[in-house]
C-alpha cells in the first residue's frame, strides 16, 4: 500500500496533533513527524500545510529570534484548531474504525 497517499489524507490532522503537544517551527514540526513514525512526510507538504492552516485561522504565528541564522516563524494551535484537531481526530477514530471492522472481517474470511 503507498503509505504516502494515506499521509496526504490525514497530514493536516498529524500536524495539529505535534503542534497540541508544543509550538514549533517548520523543520521542527517536520522532524517531529518523522520521529513519530511518518517516515515518508516530506519537508514542502508540511510547510504549505501549515501555511494553509494557518490562513484557515486554526494557528497563529509568532517569530524568535535565532542565534545560528534568520529568525524562526513558530506555529501554535490556537481555539480554532483545538477544535479542528477535536473534529478532525473523531473522524478519525470513526473512519479508522469502520476500516479496521472491514479489514478483520476480509482477513477472517480470506483465511
Amino acid at each position: 500500500m503507498d503509505t504516502s497517499q494515506l499521509l496526504k489524507g490525514v497530514l493536516d490532522l498529524a500536524v495539529l496533533a505535534v503542534l497540541r503537544e508544543d509550538d514549533g517551527y517548520g523543520y521542527d514540526v517536520v522532524r517531529r513527524l518523522r520521529a513519530a513514525g511518518l517516515t515518508e512526510v516530506g519537508d514542502a507538504s508540511v510547510y504549505g500545510t501549515l501555511r494553509r492552516l494557518y490562513h484557515a485561522g486554526a494557528l497563529t504565528t509568532y517569530v524568535v529570534p535565532s542565534e545560528e541564522g534568520p529568525h524562526r516563524k513558530y506555529y501554535s494551535l490556537n481555539g480554532s484548531g483545538r477544535d479542528l484537531l477535536r473534529r478532525s481526530a473523531k473522524t478519525w477514530r470513526e473512519f479508522a474504525g469502520v476500516l479496521t471492522e472491514l479489514v478483520d472481517h476480509a482477513t477472517k474470511e480470506a483465511a
